[in-house]
């Protein structure tokens, strides 16, 4: 049989259906983040007993950890110098790791959510870190916020309300930051991606997606947006429509991409990640 191919253009992939080898009796739970780190290990992010299971580039199993200190896992990022920033949704978390499991930071209070309206965390979704090592969080079912924190894990500032207008959400569910400090919040209900400043003022919006889950930026400043067609959006930085590819699976919960321009992708219903291998 052919292989299964996607994309158009400068942005065609060979797409391997089921990735990752598993130690004899396990099975992956609903996994619902992946992220990859600059030595092109692959962290997938799931609900289970397992949290964080570490496997390199061609799907061979590494590690585990995060067994007991997460209850719901949900987005999970690799920071440039390859720490892990796991948020758990349930518990009202961030956890920063070392790349090898050692729990090194956690913000918000285990189990607590933010004491006061739109205070972190309520049900937090995702995180990611700026140049300068500040940490955002997109806070998320119960609120409609994003957090940012010094990289010592002080809290700076918040912005976002209840909303349709520019600078409110419905349900905050990713996030990515650049390397001039533009954030990009995928704003799931209201079918868009909105663009901010650090500061939180609005700058532009992406719309044209079917609630989107995931924002990820290449090297090269292209966007991959997953939402729930199923498929995937690549744009430039202003916004620019450059390619789209459809899924196999249905509900692309998360994307990332490694150095050779691979994407992985996490199917949480169907239990799966899908590896789209760059031709």
């Amino acid at each position: 049989m052919a292989a299964l191919k996607v994309g158009s253009g400068r942005y065609r992939y060979e797409v391997v259906r089921s990735w990752g080898q598993l130690p004899h009796g396990w099975a992956f739970g609903k996994i619902s983040g992946v992220a990859v780190d600059s030595q092109g290990r692959v962290f997938v992010y799931q609900r289970t007993d397992r949290p964080i299971l570490v496997f390199d580039r061609d799907g061979r199993f590494l590690a585990t950890w995060g067994e007991g200190l997460i209850t719901d896992a949900h987005g999970i990022y690799v920071g440039s110098d390859d720490h892990v920033y796991a948020v758990d949704r349930d518990d009202h978390q961030v956890l920063k790791f070392t790349p090898d499991g050692t729990l090194v930071m956690t913000l918000g209070t285990r189990g607590e959510p933010g004491r006061e309206p739109g205070a972190p965390f309520n049900h937090p979704t995702a995180a990611a870190v700026g140049p300068a090592g500040e940490i955002y969080v997109c806070d998320g079912y119960a609120n409609s916020r994003v957090h940012t924190f010094d990289a010592r894990g002080e809290h700076l500032r918040s912005w976002g309300t209840p909303g349709s207008a520019p600078g409110q959400f419905k349900v905050p569910h990713g996030i990515w930051v650049d390397d001039e400090s533009r954030v990009y919040v995928v704003d799931r209900e209201n079918n868009r991606v909105q663009v901010f400043t650090s500061a939180g003022s609005f700058v532009a919006q992406w719309t044209d997606f079917y609630r989107p889950t995931d924002v990820f930026m290449d090297r090269r400043h292209a966007f991959y947006v997953t939402d729930h067609i199923p498929r995937y959006s690549i744009l430039d930085s202003e916004g620019n429509l450059l390619a789209r590819c459809r899924v196999i699976g249905s509900l692309p919960h998360s994307i990332y991409g490694d150095s050779n321009g691979d994407l992985y992708i996490c199917i949480i219903a169907d239990r799966v990640i899908e590896k789209h291998v760059k031709i």
